[in-house]
């Protein structure tokens, strides 16, 4: 599958897809940074890495991996057959793979050895550029342009440990072997097109291992096959495009534990392979799997890989990796789980088209995680969230979520857990709340629909039409405040009431020089003496606009963003008082057990109440005097409505 955004690669050479994983209130800053650690780990020899440009004029249609594995031992033999379609008439076709040599019988320390190419029967010759890692194959004849055609390369040795994309490491003292190849740790392992603009349509992997150990690898496992050896082969097939650093293998004696999500025949397995020492609490964890699952298919669309499998494997690298229908796992919080499986939709069903749109993938990550906390710990628990990422977002004065070219060279930068997680993820919900639930969500599930963008490649602007499509309206004052500018505002609100309208000035300065105003619907909340509220979203277009309120109360409180819907910090609220609204109610006399009279200076009573103190109304009077003594002995309730609102005393009957 081609990326109509190829040319971003051609013009940009370092600004390189990307693709990782993140948290909730509830984590600690050490989750988060172990979830960062697993996605920078990777990234950092990107910085360096240069789009292949030898590999571009094919297009991978099929790849099959058959490979030996064997846990107590670094090693990786095998061949891998790839099924291309020719762009342009070919000669040569480059495979990317790293430290390889032709060279028989060398110590296989680091290095990789191709021992053969096929064309069916027939032996191609190939030559090594080990300084650009490329195996180059020379074919037989010219293939003409829109050809398809097919090769094996078979290969042994011990992959190269610098990048880590291929290790072997030990649980309770029993071997395992994973890979984590985001994002150009691949060609460590496996001859590939290590590009980030050409997704293999069809996947098979066959992995044989000792029969002691299970093999885990993307798509569905559809056999086994056991050898005289004390080995087995195992079979997996992947039918959704998928780029290379998503393929991935595991090989331990990992204990299997299988969830059954869904209805048939719209069901499928989440299939979770755990350390056998951590079985139990593992699969106790994973409990949650389904919920999350049944959340985010209600809220965005049915799993991408539902015809296939989801699942977990546990592996040796802190955080986790999101690799297509089987996330791998350090750990198995419920805010990780949520984050990895919201990467299926928003990671690798569409991947971020370049460093500077990271926020595609991880903003929304993070966010719907927040949503797993909105939904199943409730209102409260979600402004808690949601708080806590504001307080870590405005922390510092700056900072894009769209990244700029000079902060591309920067790993940390690019993985910044304050803006590429954080403020991402609290943008997306203040997209949310200036779209309203409706057409927020209906805009999503348009972009993960949207056949020019599935299982394949989006940038910023191409998520902005879909939202705009919806929306009805432009969102670009929007994004360039939230998304390509910096900083975040400050409100001074100040409110005062006079009789039953309540007049609000919205002031604000921001903390960047970059938006000199952000222009946002503002949500107040207004609490009367009598704990009444009304809650209020103003339009808010300049600083000192001036908004005129009806409220059927005496306002006691004004709330700036009690639900913590906008990003912004050390807002003030002042609510100004009226000499009607400060003086008491006169009654006099009090207590009485005849006539009462109410002193409300030279206003006139519109209505008068009694109530009792039960919350019951007794009585309705319009004169500044009158009797009571019809009410039984008592406390109660005297409230009185006049052109400057309402005032409420409390009067002794004896």
């Amino acid at each position: 599958m081609k990326n109509s955004y190829i040319f971003y690669f051609l013009f940009f050479i370092t600004i390189l897809s990307c693709f990782f994983c993140p948290l909730s209130f509830s984590q600690n800053k050490a989750d988060l940074d172990a979830i960062v650690e697993a996605e920078m780990k990777s990234a950092s020899s990107v910085m360096n890495f240069q789009e292949n440009l030898n590999t571009a004029n094919y297009d991978i249609r099929y790849q099959r991996l058959e490979l030996d594995i064997d846990p107590a031992v670094l090693f990786v033999s095998g061949s891998v057959t790839t099924h291309f379609v020719a762009l342009q008439n070919m000669n040569t076709i480059t495979f990317d793979l790293n430290r390889i040599t032709n060279t028989a019988n060398v110590n296989y320390n680091n290095r990789i050895q191709v021992g053969s190419v096929m064309k069916g029967n027939t032996p191609l010759n190939f030559t090594i550029n080990d300084s650009d890692k490329e195996l180059i194959i020379t074919l037989p004849q010219t293939i003409t342009a829109g050809t398809l055609d097919s090769l094996a390369v078979s290969y042994a040795g011990v992959p190269d440990q610098v990048e880590q994309a291929f290790i072997r490491s030990t649980h309770s003292g029993t071997p395992i072997i994973w890979t984590l190849s985001e994002p150009y740790g691949a060609r460590d392992w496996w001859p590939c097109k290590q590009s980030l603009d050409d997704k293999i349509e069809r996947l098979e992997v066959k992995l044989r291992t000792p029969n002691i150990y299970t093999a885990v690898a993307n798509g569905l496992q559809t056999s086994v096959v056991f050898h005289s050896n004390n080995t087995k082969t195992t079979r997996f097939v992947h039918d959704y495009p998928i780029p290379a650093y998503l393929v991935a293998i595991a090989v331990t004696n990992y204990q299997i534990f299988t969830q059954n999500y869904g209805i048939a025949p719209n069901n499928f397995p989440i299939v979770n392979y755990l350390y056998p020492e951590n079985y139990t609490s593992a699969s106790n964890s994973l409990s949650v799997t389904i919920p999350i699952m049944e959340l985010f298919e209600d809220l965005f669309e049915a799993y991408p890989y539902k015809n296939e499998k989801y699942g977990h494997a546990q592996f040796g690298w802190g955080g986790g990796m999101e690799h297509a229908t089987v996330s791998f796992m350090g750990s198995f919080g419920r805010s990780l789980i949520a984050h990895e499986l919201a990467h299926q939709w928003f990671g690798n069903k569409i991947t971020c088209g370049t460093w500077k749109d990271i926020w595609l993938n991880e903003g929304f990550a993070t966010y719907l995680d927040g949503l797993v906390v909105e939904h199943l710990d409730g209102q409260s628990a979600f402004v808690s969230w949601k708080n806590s990422k504001i307080n870590n977002i405005t922390s510092l004065p700056s900072g894009n979520v769209y990244l700029q070219d000079s902060d591309l060279s920067s790993v940390s930068r690019i993985f910044s857990s304050r803006l590429s997680y954080n403020k991402a993820s609290m943008v997306v919900h203040m997209l949310r709340w200036v779209m309203g639930d409706i057409n927020f969500y209906q805009a999503l599930r348009n972009y993960l629909a949207d056949p020019m963008l599935a299982y394949g490649y989006a940038v910023t602007t191409q998520l902005k039409s879909h939202l705009e499509a919806v929306h009805g309206s432009s969102l670009t004052e929007f994004f360039n405040d939230w998304v390509y500018q910096q900083g975040y505002p400050t409100y001074q609100v100040n409110a005062t009431q006079n009789g039953a309208t309540v007049q609000i000035q919205l002031n604000q300065t921001t903390s960047h020089v970059s938006v000199p105003f952000f222009e946002m619907p503002v949500p107040i909340r207004l609490v009367g003496s009598g704990g009444q509220v009304q809650n209020e979203v103003l339009n808010h277009t300049f600083s000192g606009q001036t908004f005129l309120v009806n409220v059927p109360f005496i306002v006691q409180e004004v709330l700036f963003d009690p639900e913590k819907h906008l990003i912004s910090r050390n807002n003030t609220v002042t609510l100004g008082e009226n000499s009607f609204i400060t003086s008491p109610l006169g009654l006099y006399p009090n207590p009485t057990s005849d006539v009462l009279h109410i002193e409300i200076g030279n206003e006139n009573i519109i209505l008068g109440e009694i109530w009792s103190m039960l919350g019951q109304q007794i009585d309705i009077f319009y004169q500044k005097s009158l009797s009571i003594a019809h009410l039984p002995t008592g406390i109660y309730w005297i409230k009185v409505q006049t052109s400057e609102g309402w005032k409420t005393g409390k009067l002794v009957k004896k």
